[in-house]
C-alpha cells in the first residue's frame, strides 16, 4: 500500500492487530500556519490559528524558560537513563502541542514510532486478530475477528484493555499498543482486560498467528436471508455482490444483516453496498470537514435493486464502528431497515496522514461522519430501534436474543 492510496483511504482509525494495520485517512489538505523568528522568544504566528488566539503574535518566553531550565538542572536518576537531546525535546514538545487538542487520533510521530507506523501498514505480521479503539479516555477492544486467536481465546466486544505483558496501558496510544501486541507468529503475547459483570481485570493469554480475515456469511432461516458481513475491506464489495445475487436468486424477500462485530473499513464499499438499497442521489454520508470547508456528501449509486418488497433488519452491536455504522445509519435514516442490537460504537472521523519531514508524520483528524440526517456518528453511535442485550447466560446456552427478535419481527410474531 502506497503513501498516496493511504491518503486516499478513508475508512477509520480503529488499529486491527493483525498482518495489516489499517485506518482511516482522508484527502483534505488544510491552511498551515507559519512559524518565523524562531530564534526569538517571542513567535510571530501567520495563517489559519483558530478562533482562540485573538492575537498574532505568542509570548514564548515561558516555553524557551522550561527549556533552558531542564537543560541546567535536569539530573538523570536511573543509570544508563537515555540523554535527552534538543531533537528529542523538540519532538517532544510538538507530542504535548497535537495532544492539547484532546483528539486520540491526532499523533505525531517521530521517526521511530513513524517507521514502526509505515511498517504496519506495510509489512506482514502475526497478530491476535481483534480491532483497537479508543473510548472515554481507554483503549477498548472494538471487535475481536471470527475465528482468529482473540476470539478463540474469549476476547469480547467493549473489553478494556489494561496492560499488555504487564505494561499499563494508561494513556498509551493505539499505534503503541500495536507495538507490544505484534510479533513472530507462534509467540505468545498476554493482554489484561477489564470487563462489564468482572469484579477485577483478568490476563488471557494469546499465541499469535497469520490472520486470515473473514469477510462474509450467508444462511437461510425459514424464509429469511441472513448476511453476516465481518468488515469492509477490499474483497468485501465483491463477496456483497455475490450475497445479494444469493438472494436475490432464493426468491426471499426478507434479510437480515448481521453487521455485529464489524469495525468498518473502506468508505467507498459502505457507499456501493447502500447503493444497492437506495434510489439514485440519497445522502449515504456527509463528510464534515468544519465551518471554513464545504462538506463532502456521498450519494447513493442508484442501483436500488429490490424496491419496496424488501423487507430488512440490520444487527448492530458495541462492535459496529466506522463503515458499519455508516451503512446501518444510511439504511435507517432512509426508512429501508431498522435496526436491532444494543447501541454502536461512535467512530466517526477521518483521518489523514501527512508526512512533516523525510523521517517524521502527523496523523490529524481533518473530518467527522454525519448521518444522512445529520447527526455525529462520533457522538455515542447509533441507537437501534429495537434494543436487545445479549448476556453471558444467553451465550452459554446458546442463545442469539437479537437474531431471535429481528426473525420475530420480519416473520410478524414479534416475540
Amino acid at each position: 500500500m502506497t503513501n498516496n492510496n493511504l491518503k486516499r483511504y478513508k475508512g477509520f482509525l480503529i488499529v486491527v492487530v493483525l498482518l495489516l494495520v489499517s485506518f482511516g485517512l482522508g484527502n483534505y489538505v488544510g491552511q498551515k500556519g507559519r512559524i518565523s523568528n524562531n530564534s526569538n522568544p517571542s513567535l510571530n504566528i501567520t495563517g489559519n490559528t483558530g478562533p482562540d488566539d485573538a492575537s498574532s503574535t505568542i509570548d514564548m518566553s515561558e516555553f524557551w524558560q522550561v527549556w533552558n531550565t531542564l537543560d541546567q538542572k535536569f539530573v538523570y536518576t536511573q543509570k544508563g537513563a537515555k540523554v535527552i537531546s534538543a531533537q528529542d525535546k523538540l519532538y517532544g514538545a510538538i507530542q504535548g502541542m497535537t495532544a492539547a487538542y484532546g483528539d486520540p487520533y491526532t499523533v505525531f510521530m517521530p521517526p521511530t514510532e513513524s517507521q514502526s507506523f509505515n511498517s504496519n501498514i506495510e509489512g506482514n505480521f502475526g497478530g491476535v486478530g481483534m480491532e483497537l479503539g479508543i473510548k472515554d479516555g481507554n483503549l477498548v477492544v472494538i471487535s475481536p475477528l471470527k475465528g482468529t486467536p482473540a476470539d478463540l481465546a474469549g476476547v469480547k466486544s467493549g473489553d478494556v484493555l489494561v496492560a499488555i505483558n504487564g505494561s499499563s496501558t494508561a494513556n498509551m496510544s493505539t499505534d503503541d499498543a500495536v507495538d507490544l501486541i505484534r510479533g513472530e507468529v507462534g509467540t505468545p503475547v498476554t493482554i489484561t482486560l477489564s470487563r462489564v459483570g468482572k469484579s477485577a481485570p483478568f490476563d488471557v493469554k494469546i499465541v499469535r498467528a497469520v490472520i486470515n480475515i473473514p469477510s462474509i456469511d450467508t444462511a437461510t432461516k425459514g424464509d429469511i436471508f441472513v448476511i453476516s458481513l465481518y468488515n469492509f475491506y477490499a474483497p468485501s464489495d465483491n463477496d456483497f455482490r455475490t450475497a445479494l445475487r444469493q438472494f436475490a436468486e432464493s426468491g426471499k424477500t426478507k434479510l437480515i444483516l448481521d453487521l455485529r462485530g464489524n469495525p468498518g473499513g473502506y468508505l467507498d464499499s459502505a457507499v456501493d453496498m447502500a447503493s444497492f438499497f437506495l434510489p439514485l442521489g440519497k445522502t449515504v454520508v456527509t463528510e464534515s470537514y468544519g465551518p471554513n470547508i464545504p462538506d463532502d456528501i456521498y450519494r447513493s449509486k442508484g442501483y436500488d435493486v429490490f424496491g419496496s418488497n424488501l423487507k430488512m433488519m440490520i444487527l448492530v452491536d458495541q462492535g459496529t464502528a466506522s463503515a458499519a455504522e455508516i451503512l446501518s445509519g444510511a439504511l435507517q435514516e432512509n426508512g429501508i431497515a431498522k435496526l436491532v442490537g444494543t447501541r454502536t460504537f461512535g467512530k466517526g472521523c477521518v483521518q489523514e496522514l501527512l508526512p512533516m519531514s523525510s523521517s517524521t508524520s502527523l496523523k490529524v483528524t481533518v473530518a467527522r461522519w454525519l448521518t444522512p440526517n445529520g447527526t455525529s456518528i462520533s457522538d455515542n453511535g447509533l441507537t437501534p430501534d429495537y434494543p436487545v442485550a445479549v448476556t453471558d447466560a444467553d451465550i452459554a446456552a446458546g442463545k442469539d436474543p437479537q437474531m431471535a427478535k429481528a426473525i420475530s419481527l420480519l416473520d410478524g410474531t414479534n416475540n
